[in-house]
Order: structure tokens, then C-alpha cells, then sequence
């Protein structure tokens, strides 16, 4: 006769075998999925997954974007809806990216802006479809959330870059065509944009702690990012190169979360760190401030990893595509991210 406390014991221990709860970092043990590379014609889904898009106009900028591109928009059913500040209900938002991952037509997904949303769909979205039908996804700011979720359910290589209102200035399309297109293994380094000067002035970078590291390329918004780490939707940052950018964060609140990264052991997974900008992040005006650059220093220098400050990734003119989940080499000394391979087949 089995005893109960045995008894229970025995279907405690199966059940953890059998109950299937998503993880954090579950994805990993999956193969890494690569999109089909972007073509000329290629059929790319609009959709709005986070803020409500309020004037049509907007809209339109974003079809003109995509054509420019020599891409064919198709616009999802549910894009121009609006629930409050956000782009409809959050099942709606969600059924649009599941319907366009289910389309063998479309070949890529692009959101018109962010805001404040993507985070509230993740549990919405078809992991299932996603990973049968593999297409790039590229957006920033709030889409971090959907581009790390992806990444983390599905082991699809995801993208961090423009959203269809940003600037598409030469510089932003060359490096979304190299990427995505071409499947070029890119070399990533802030731009010289003082030509006229004998200094550089602005998107300087400075080493916090020399040196190179490999890992796989994890990042973005670090608001957003802050807030989905303990969830199933964050990828396991173990030994992995983490980017980080914000915007109109007082400094106190940038330490908060950076802190909060810490104190989850995401920081001490890492294998590099790389910190972007951090534009109108300015003290508290009620009180004394430590600078941007000391909580930085303050959190990473103790890692002792290859870490670098100052990237040209954040919210700022010129939105680079860089690959979520991807292998990358970083070198702190010269302030580079380089591809160790093409993020599209």
C-alpha cells in the first residue's frame, strides 16, 4: 500500500514532468529560425501593435514608406482601431500579427510607431504559427517587447530597428537593405556626423571595460525591457551581448531599472554590455543627481566584461537594423558590433 505522503510526492514529481509552463529561455533549446531575406516586391504586413494611430495621414507616410522601398503594403485589418491610447483591443492587435504570420504572402511585418502596448499582446500571440512560418519583424521603443518576446517563444531571429514613421534617410535604408536584403554580415559603428569639425562631437563613445566578446545579440528599450524581466518573454541572457537605449527618463529612474536588472541576476549573465543613447534623460530637478555615466560605470564596471557607452542606437534620427538573437562580436576598445553571420537566409 502506498503511503499518502509518498503518494504525493510521486504525482508532485510527475507532474512537474508533464505541466509545461512556458520558461525563460525555453526557446534556446529550439533551432534558431531565420527569416527569407526581403526581395523587391515582397509583401510586407502594416500593423499596429502598441499606440493608436490617429490621422490617417501617418498612415499613408508609412505606405509610401514601404513602397520606396520597392516592397507591396498590405495593411492589417485592425490597424487603424483605437481603444483609448492604444490601437484597439489587445486580442485584435494580437490576431493581426498572427493572421500576417499565417500568410505565406507577406514576408515581413512592420509596426507604424510604438508608444505603449506590445507588451500587453505577448500572451496572444500563435508561438505555434510563428515558428512554421518564420518572417522579419523589426521595430523599436516599445516594440521591444515584441521583437525580445518573439525571440524568446519562438528562437526567431527578430529585429531592432526603424518603425514605418521613422526617418528612412539614406543612411537608415542603406543599412535596412544591407541587413535584410542583401544578408550582408554588417559591422556596426557610430556614424561620424561632425565632418565639419576636427573632433567628434556628437555620438562620441567611451570604453567602460576593454575588450571583445561573442554572444548572441539581446536589447532595446530599457523601460520596456525592465518590465517584462521575470516573465516568459524576456530570452535567457546567459552569455549573451546585451544593448540598452532609453528616452525622457530622469537619471534616478534609469538606476532604478538598471538595478532591477541587477538584483534579477540579468547582469551578472552577461557576456558584453553595450549602452546606446539616452536622449532628454536628465536629473531630477527636486534634487542631487548622480550623471548618466556614473550609473552606468556603477553597474557595469563591476561586471568586468567588454562594455562600451554611447552606441548610435536609441530614439534619435538614424534607426540601424541590428539582429535579435543573432551571434555577434563586440569590441569595446574600438566600439563595434559585428555580425558572425547573416540574420536571413
Amino acid at each position: 500500500m502506498i503511503h499518502r505522503r509518498d503518494l504525493l510526492i510521486s504525482l508532485a514529481a510527475t507532474a512537474s514532468v508533464f505541466a509545461s509552463p512556458i520558461k525563460l529561455g525555453r526557446a534556446a533549446q529550439k533551432p534558431l529560425l531565420k527569416p527569407k531575406r526581403l526581395q523587391p516586391g515582397s509583401v510586407v504586413g502594416i500593423v499596429s501593435p502598441a499606440g493608436a494611430t490617429f490621422v490617417k495621414e501617418r498612415l499613408d507616410i508609412v505606405v509610401d514608406a514601404v513602397k520606396g522601398l520597392g516592397l507591396v503594403p498590405r495593411i492589417a485589418p485592425h490597424v487603424m482601431e483605437r481603444y483609448g491610447y492604444l490601437a484597439g483591443k489587445d486580442k485584435d492587435r494580437a490576431a493581426d500579427i498572427n493572421q500576417f504570420f499565417g500568410d505565406r504572402s507577406i514576408a515581413a511585418i512592420l509596426p507604424i510607431l510604438g508608444g505603449w502596448g506590445c507588451a500587453r499582446i505577448l500572451p496572444y500571440l500563435d508561438y505555434e504559427r510563428i515558428r512554421k512560418n518564420p518572417k522579419i519583424l523589426v521595430g523599436f521603443s516599445d516594440l521591444t517587447a515584441l521583437t525580445l518576446g518573439l525571440n524568446a517563444q519562438s528562437n526567431l531571429v527578430t529585429f531592432h530597428g526603424p518603425n514605418g514613421l521613422t526617418s528612412w534617410n539614406p543612411i537608415q535604408t542603406e543599412y535596412f537593405r544591407r541587413v535584410l536584403f542583401a544578408g550582408e554580415t554588417v559591422t556596426f559603428q557610430n556614424l561620424k556626423e561632425d565632418a565639419n569639425r576636427l573632433m567628434q562631437v556628437k555620438y562620441r563613445t567611451q570604453t567602460i571595460t576593454p575588450g571583445k566578446a561573442k554572444g548572441k545579440l539581446i536589447g532595446g528599450n530599457l523601460s520596456v525591457l525592465s518590465a517584462i524581466v521575470g516573465s516568459p518573454y524576456l530570452p535567457d541572457c546567459k552569455g549573451a551581448v546585451l544593448f540598452l537605449e532609453d528616452v525622457r527618463e530622469n537619471i534616478y529612474r534609469i538606476d532604478r531599472m538598471m538595478t532591477h536588472l541587477k538584483v534579477a541576476g540579468v547582469l551578472d549573465k552577461l557576456a558584453g554590455f553595450i549602452f546606446g543613447q539616452c536622449s532628454e534623460c536628465l536629473p531630477d530637478a527636486d534634487y542631487g543627481s548622480l550623471t548618466l555615466e556614473e550609473v552606468v560605470w556603477d553597474h557595469i564596471k563591476p561586471l568586468g566584461i567588454p562594455a562600451w557607452y554611447g552606441a548610435m542606437i536609441g530614439h534619435i534620427e538614424t534607426i540601424l537594423t541590428l539582429p535579435i538573437g543573432l551571434e555577434v562580436e563586440i569590441d569595446a576598445n574600438a566600439a563595434t558590433i559585428r555580425m558572425l553571420e547573416p540574420a536571413v537566409e
